[in-house]
């Protein structure tokens, strides 16, 4: 058993507030709504539009990836740190490479488009930046509290 630290609860709390909950949402927006313009409007900056076919199926096959693998891999290993198991955390690296892994693709392919609509601020918090350091925070984290677990 790995008992929760302070640093366990800042993550979960913060993992809930700035990425779970929203990406929820837009993601079962894009998932249920895809053409909508709330959709357009939470994804990719208020009142654009799609730039191509491929940016569309992109994201919508983003929405349905995030929702069978990467959220409830957060939310499943953030309630198993919370109760002390070891497979909490390795879920936790697992969904922080994911979210560090994605969010290097999109620094490519959306920067260009979404930095420009959002500004440096929120661009780097949280439409970019919140995912990485929640990812680099939760993978460094997480093999750092199994490197504690003897076999």
């Amino acid at each position: 058993m790995l008992k929760p630290t302070l640093f366990t609860w800042i993550l979960v709390i913060f993992g809930a507030i700035f990425i779970f909950i929203p990406m929820l949402y837009a993601q079962l927006l894009m998932a249920l709504k895809p053409h909508s313009q709330k959709s357009k409007d939470i994804l990719i900056g208020e009142g654009q539009d799609w730039r191509d076919k491929t940016h569309f199926r992109s994201a919508y096959g983003l929405a349905w990836a995030d929702l069978i693998i990467w959220l409830p891999s957060i939310a499943v290993g953030s309630i198993g740190v919370l109760i002390g198991y070891p497979w909490g955390y390795v879920l936790w690296a697992l969904s922080g490479a994911i979210s560090v892994y994605i969010n290097i693709v999109l620094w490519f392919s959306e920067r260009e488009y979404v930095y420009p609509s959002k500004g440096p601020w929120i661009y780097f918090s949280y439409y970019w930046g919140f995912f990485v350091y929640w990812g680099l925070a939760a993978v460094i984290y997480s093999i750092s509290r199994l490197v504690e677990v003897e076999v």
